[in-house]
């Protein structure tokens, strides 16, 4: 079996020493989709956060590429072959869309022009003002960045914050494509559950901090009920279960 890309063990995690997150344990292979689900406040980006670095781990440990993280700046870890797309996008809003690529670009035309292809809507627009383009420009743009640094695994919170369906179904479809091509691992969090397990391959679903439900993205996708039960409290995933 290969070594996982992240591996996340007996996590605890938060702010201020307080933990929001506890006792998950995931990882994520070399070629797969991982969607990690659950309701606002389940904490999800926490954990993202903390496995790019930007959190600290409170007790447990999150390995990448086979090496523990704690005490690892965010920079250095990204430096490894971890690319994050933040729930916010973090874009430079007064540069163009050529520049924000530009610095996320690790080999500078050539990945630029590799990322590109999975986006030809920006291809026509790169002198444009990232502040100016649609939200699903600015998406596009924020994944496209993100491969620019050539990721060996790419995590994406919430691609589908503000946007139609229909344009977050093109963009995982693109996310698949990604994966296929590439052999990338991905961390996905997102909130358009049946959307996210149709192009995933296995998933994690966190309630108050803590993983409820894991299994094949087919079988939870198959589980309406089990599936509405987690996302409401333990009760009825009791009851569901």
């Amino acid at each position: 079996m290969a070594t996982p890309l992240i591996e996340i063990v007996d996590l605890y995690t938060g702010y201020n020493n307080v933990p929001v997150v506890r006792d998950l344990n995931l990882h994520v292979s070399p070629g797969e989709i991982v969607a990690l689900l659950g309701p606002n406040g389940a904490g999800k980006t926490t954990t993202l956060l903390t496995t790019s670095g930007l959190n600290p781990i409170i007790k447990g440990d999150i390995k990448v590429f086979g090496r523990s993280i704690k005490g690892v700046r965010p920079h250095l870890i990204a430096r490894q072959g971890l690319a994050h797309v933040l729930e916010d996008r973090a874009l430079f809003f007064q540069l163009t869309v050529r520049e924000n690529l530009e610095l996320g670009s690790a080999k500078g035309t050539v990945d630029i022009d590799q990322a590109l292809k999975y986006f030809p809507a920006l291809q026509d627009i790169q002198g444009r003002r990232a502040g100016l383009l649609s939200g699903g420009q600015q998406q596009m743009l924020a994944m496209a960045r993100a491969l620019t640094s050539t990721p060996k695994v790419l995590m994406v919170d919430e691609m589908s914050l503000g946007l139609a369906p229909i344009i977050v179904e093109n963009l995982l479809t693109i996310l698949r494509q990604i994966v296929a091509d590439t052999g990338a691992g991905v961390l996905l969090v997102e909130q358009h559950v049946h959307l996210a397990l149709a192009i995933a391959d296995r998933g994690y679903i966190l309630s108050h901090g803590q993983l409820v439900i894991e299994g094949t993205a087919a079988d939870l996708n198959a589980n309406q009920r089990l599936l509405e039960s987690s996302y409401l409290g333990g009760g009825e995933l009791d009851a569901a279960t």
